[in-house]
């Protein structure tokens, strides 16, 4: 009997302890160490996270900081990532965005899954979109974009088609471009039509409007009104993919950053 209750409190002992550590090691999705955002605003930019983190089984996770404590951005995310825990699966899927407001540096950290999903090409463009905002002290709408953003990334990598060189997807923007090109078409032909009805209207040449002998030109120079620019659109590089690093723990990660 007594043998059998140790056996019992060992086991318990030992779930216990599976659950505490567990614990430890789960940090939440959004690490506002900058307290950059209201009470509001983390509550509901954890439920985001926590939402397309969970239907994409890929961690998204945000982290502000006032310091770097001597590493570099891309260092501080990278052992961030992986000494709190984050990471879908054995491989570790997740993609986690820092900022440090010390030197305003920001970075964007990938692992596993998120290394596909998160080309270089495709972190470039995806900072576009939020630095603005992060730039300006928007910060809730720069993380929200952010977000949002990793939602549509790796939707499309799961798809198939990560977003990178030569394979982005469509753009809403290229349709009102086109639609403008075909109401500048139709814009032509309906004046050109008219134009053609104006048959009565005819062409005068200045100079009939001139008596003979009337006009004589006594000064004449050459003046420089204009000129042609012609500019060549420089070509994006071809190859694409994504580039990787060892952090101090020996995981792959990928990523990119800057300063705002």
């Amino acid at each position: 009997m007594k043998k059998q209750l140790g056996i019992l409190l060992f086991t318990l002992l030992l779930i216990l302890g599976m659950t505490l550590s567990a614990s430890a090691a789960s940090m939440p999705r959004l690490v506002d160490g900058a307290d950059l955002l209201s009470d509001s605003e983390e509550a509901e930019l954890l439920s985001m996270l926590d939402e397309i983190s969970a239907r994409q089984m890929l961690d998204v996770v945000i982290v502000t900081t006032n310091t770097l404590e001597g590493k570099s951005a891309m260092a501080y995310a990278d052992d961030f990532f992986d000494y709190n825990g984050y990471g879908f699966g054995s491989s570790y899927d997740g993609v986690l965005l820092l900022v440090s407001m010390e030197d305003r540096d920001w970075w964007i950290s990938t692992s596993g899954y998120g290394i596909t999903a998160f080309t270089d090409y495709g972190i470039t463009c995806l900072s576009d979109q939020f630095l603005p905002d992060l730039g300006n002290g928007f910060y809730a709408d720069a993380f929200e974009t952010f977000a949002r953003g990793c939602d549509e990334y790796i939707t499309l990598a799961r798809n198939g088609t990560p977003f990178d060189v030569g394979s982005e997807p469509f753009d809403p923007g290229s349709s009102f471009l086109i639609a403008a090109v075909i109401g500048l078409i139709a814009a032509l032909i309906v004046v050109s039509s008219m134009k053609a009805q104006l048959k009565t209207v005819r062409q005068q040449n200045a100079g009939s409007y001139l008596k003979d002998g009337s006009f004589q030109l006594t000064e004449s120079r050459e003046m420089f009104l204009y000129r042609n620019v012609h500019r060549t659109v420089k070509q994006e590089s071809s190859s694409g993919g994504s580039s990787t690093h060892r952090s101090s723990c020996g995981r792959s990660h990928g990523g990119g950053g800057g300063k705002f």
